[in-house]
């Protein structure tokens, strides 16, 4: 496959929120195809959703910037690993979203980054 295949406005990176979990996928426009996604309801996370649960008073939030970030960081490593090296984000989709979930995605943004695949559409 040529370098022009992976040219990274065909790949859309969004995040999906609710109150119970975080994920965030990886479209290929071309294809309409997920490539990639990281989800907090994955078996890694488990564990710490648990003790959320079991805190008092309970947190009705089951993720966190914490949790963000490291989905960001496996999703980062699994577009990597299939050879993508940047990805475009919605900016409107982003800056409709209220602030406090704006706050708390950006160490996800971040944590892709820090994998090594470039964000556009992000400040």
């Amino acid at each position: 496959m040529g370098g022009a295949y992976h040219n990274h406005h065909h790949h859309v990176l969004q995040v999906v929120l609710s109150c119970r979990k975080i994920t965030a996928q990886v479209t290929n426009t071309t294809t309409s195809s997920i490539i990639a996604m990281a989800s907090s309801s994955e078996q890694e996370f488990v564990a710490y959703h648990r003790s959320k649960l079991n805190r008092f008073p309970r947190s009705h939030r089951f993720w966190d910037a914490k949790v963000a970030s490291r989905v960001g960081e496996k999703l980062g490593l699994r577009l990597r690993e299939i050879g993508v090296t940047g990805v475009q984000i919605d900016p409107l989709e982003e800056q409709s979203r209220p602030v406090h979930y704006r706050l708390m995605l950006s160490p996800l943004f971040h944590s892709v980054k820090r994998a090594g695949v470039e964000v556009s559409g992000v400040d």
